[in-house]
């Protein structure tokens, strides 16, 4: 498969029709708009039955940084639009084999990270109660954005008592108080 016979077939399965494939081979940012196009179109998708084909066909960009900004996208919608840790435990199970065809060690390791962190937002959204080791484990994004949006007393009290960072800290103690929590320090 060539780069372009690659970029066709994405956006001829997505259905886009305005934009020009030879003006996206020869543009990584072109590119790049249109994965991030393909992508929004796989999430609307109602099966997941392509996602690990379009990934495979993503990665074979010799532009890695961009495959890497739109796997992690795929990742990121996925993740909330699943009913749950299993869900989406299963579908980023099959991506991995996808995912280390990364030549760039550290995309590999990050994209892991970010199921990572997802698999942690599930499972603290379907009940789970995490401990402090859990969160140390948990990237700062995730932790900001459990600060930014968890539901939970719980959950907000241990971010306000354990997060990473002040920010992270205060982003919680704030929404714990608004709630009414009552946190120990930052």
């Amino acid at each position: 498969m060539t780069l372009h016979s690659d970029v066709a077939e994405l956006l001829a399965g997505a259905g886009i029709v305005d934009v020009d494939v030879d003006d996206a081979v020869a543009d990584e940012h072109v590119r790049s708009s249109a994965y991030q196009r393909v992508i929004s179109a796989t999430v609307s998708s109602r099966t997941r039955d392509q996602d690990r084909a379009i990934v495979a066909t993503i990665l074979r960009d010799p532009h890695e940084m961009g495959s890497k900004t739109a796997v992690i996208d795929l990742v990121d919608r996925i993740a909330r639009k699943v009913t749950g840790p299993a869900e989406f435990r299963q579908w980023s199970a099959e991506l991995l084999p996808e995912i280390d065809q990364f030549k760039t060690e550290a995309y590999r390791a990050f994209i892991r990270h970010r199921i990572h962190d997802w698999l942690f937002y599930l499972a603290i959204e379907d009940g789970h109660m995490p401990t402090p080791v859990e969160l140390a484990k948990a990237t700062d994004w995730m932790q900001r954005l459990l600060a930014e949006e968890s539901t939970s007393p719980a959950v907000l009290a241990l971010l306000a008592d354990s997060g990473n960072s002040r920010k992270i800290r205060n982003i919680a103690k704030n929404r714990a108080g608004s709630r009414g929590l009552s946190t120990q320090g930052q």
